[in-house]
């Protein structure tokens, strides 16, 4: 049985990661911790009344190394950095969902974050995207559990860039999130009268995540892939849609786009190829991706949907920590 902590667990991806462990039969949660705030899982989130009598407490390192044999950090950019040294000193291995671990670049990191403070386990860490690079998770000590709209992204173009079928550059990408992607602090823009019946797009040609996707369609291709990522944030709970265009290589039949994508992805469990558009709420708290992809005047056109809380953080999270202990990687997630 692996017994699990969650570093973080005051916010929306540490419950749902608390919603997942319940169920998983061997995993068993041991530890939880805040920043903030504190007191009984069940009086934070009434619907784990009488499914979770753990507390929630401030983080202690000796706790935390007696309790539990890995860490889902669910703690911020730059925070999370300052504290996975000290839990994998504590022989604690870490899932980090923060993008502290993600970009392997330094000068890109500090470009579009902060100043890196664990530049030694930055160069050992592993991106946890597994469908893609599955046999690297295993076993590893620290996994970076990508960002949502990385995730998402990604999926959806890397059969694409693995076949050379589309041109490295001119690739767009625009994505529509659910607002549960902002976190649980309340902001302006996030207010219910202002979203409510309402969507907007932000960080225009800027977006931090846009680095993290070009390192990963890159190493997909094995050269170098410039992109633009365009979010946006749309009047719904949770979920992400994408839409990617590119220019193709050379001319290619649908049902050959097809084969394609069902080859690449055969066995694996949460991909679905779909022969429609797919529908945010098809895989609403499921760790699913449901990928449609067409032509559309001379274009590669590919649909992409996500949970954000789900396949975008937790249950991705979850799934690599079944990876690194040698389970099967959908226990918990079905």
């Amino acid at each position: 049985m692996i017994r699990v902590a969650i570093i973080g667990a005051g916010g929306y991806t540490g419950v749902e990661s608390i919603e997942i462990l319940l169920r998983h039969p061997e995993a068993k949660l041991t530890y939880l911790t805040a920043q903030q705030e504190f007191g009984r899982a069940a009086d934070i989130y009434p619907q784990l009344a009488g499914r979770c009598e753990l507390a929630i407490e401030p983080l202690d390192l000796d706790k935390l190394g007696k309790l539990a044999d890995v860490a889902l950090c669910c703690l911020p950019h730059k925070v999370s950095m300052s504290m996975v040294p000290k839990m994998l000193a504590a022989g604690v291995k870490v899932v980090d969902f923060s993008a502290d671990y993600r970009i392997r670049d330094l000068a890109t990191y500090e470009k579009y974050y902060e100043p890196h403070t664990d530049k030694e386990n930055l160069a050992h860490a592993v991106y946890g995207l597994p469908e893609l690079f599955r046999d690297q998770i295993k076993g590893a000590r620290l996994v970076a559990n990508p960002g949502c709209y990385p995730t998402g992204a990604s999926l959806a173009l890397a059969p694409l860039l693995k076949n050379n079928l589309i041109k490295p550059t001119g690739i767009v990408l625009s994505s529509v999130s659910g607002v549960s992607g902002g976190g649980k602090k309340p902001t302006p823009g996030f207010h219910f009268p202002y979203m409510n019946e309402n969507m907007y797009a932000y960080s225009v040609g800027v977006h931090r995540h846009m680095p993290e996707m070009e390192q990963v369609a890159s190493d997909v291709a094995g050269k170098p892939v410039e992109l633009l990522f365009q979010p946006h944030v749309g009047p719904f709970d949770r979920g992400i849609f994408t839409s990617a265009y590119c220019d193709p290589i050379a001319p290619i039949s649908p049902d050959t786009l097809k084969k394609t994508y069902q080859d690449f992805y055969k066995g694996e469990q949460f991909v679905q190829i779909l022969s429609a558009p797919p529908a945010v709420k098809n895989v609403a708290r499921t760790n699913y991706v449901h990928i449609f992809p067409t032509f559309a005047k001379g274009k590669v056109v590919v649909f992409s949907v996500i949970d954000n809380l789900i396949k975008g953080a937790s249950g991705q999270a979850i799934q690599n920590m079944n990876i690194i202990f040698g389970l099967d990687e959908t226990l918990g997630l079905k």
